[in-house]
């Protein structure tokens, strides 16, 4: 059974930077692609990464292109987000998640693993 831990949350000043981890257990995640998802107060779940099982193909939405950057270390079966440029919009709590779907996709029902989440705070 695939668990997933996120760490490297935190509270950061605008424009500043934060590198997420999401480190694997139980499984090796070279199996799998993984998806970083946030979720602000009363807004809905949105992917703002995706990495495919080789660490050949990235997703990211409009909003963060160009600052935030995934990648993935399959020998210490961890992947990262590097979040540069922050924004007062990026507070949210971040989740990662892993799909065994080859499907380049958001779609949260194609993640069957995700982790607990961790907290990011943006403030002026």
């Amino acid at each position: 059974q695939l668990q997933l831990v996120e760490s490297g949350g935190g509270l950061v000043q605008t424009g500043g930077s934060l590198r997420l981890a999401c480190a694997a257990h139980g499984s090796t995640i070279d199996n799998y692609a993984v998806a970083w998802f946030r979720q602000a107060p009363g807004k809905g779940r949105e992917g703002v990464s995706r990495i495919d099982h080789s660490g050949g193909v990235t997703l990211y939405p409009d909003s963060v292109k160009g600052r935030f950057t995934i990648s993935r270390d399959n020998a210490k079966n961890t992947v990262y987000l590097q979040m540069n440029n922050l924004k007062l919009e990026d507070t949210a709590v971040y989740y990662c998640a892993a799909s065994r779907s080859y499907t380049i996709t958001f779609s949260m029902g194609d993640y069957g693993s995700w982790g607990q989440g961790i907290q990011v705070t943006v403030s002026s």
